[in-house]
């Protein structure tokens, strides 16, 4: 199981404003921030479910290559709140919300790209 993650992206203003928008949409809350001058090499933010970061972010070189994180959500209404809060955000759509048949018959996913190109998921494994 994990426990948590974690990406460096290239403007951490600019996507700690991005993750904070856009995971709102799907529960998720800004819950820590550690400076510089606590961890000693860079500015980091966790977001997650009250009381608990699963996903960090922190300045630096952004990761090549590019990574896939998909957030697992309880609902469609949730895949497409976080797909619609993320362009706002300044995401790129990257896959609209909708059926992934592929995967299995009740994938439901939306993808986005953010400030750095990474690729978001926010995912609905339940049936319609």
């Amino acid at each position: 199981m994990i426990d948590h993650t974690g990406i460096t992206v290239g403007d951490f203003a600019k996507s700690k404003i991005f993750y904070s928008k856009t995971l709102a949409a799907i529960g998720y809350q800004l819950l820590m921030e550690i400076p510089k001058s606590v961890t000693g090499h860079a500015d980091v933010a966790g977001f997650g479910v009250p009381h608990k970061p699963d996903f960090w972010i922190s300045e630096g070189v952004v990761n090549g290559p590019k990574v896939h994180i998909a957030f697992a959500v309880d609902s469609r209404t949730l895949v497409d709140a976080f797909h619609k809060e993320a362009l706002a955000a300044g995401g790129r759509d990257n896959g609209a919300p909708g059926p992934r048949p592929h995967y299995h018959a009740n994938y439901y996913g939306a993808f986005v790209l953010d400030p750095d190109g990474y690729n978001i998921e926010a995912v609905c494994h339940n049936p319609a």
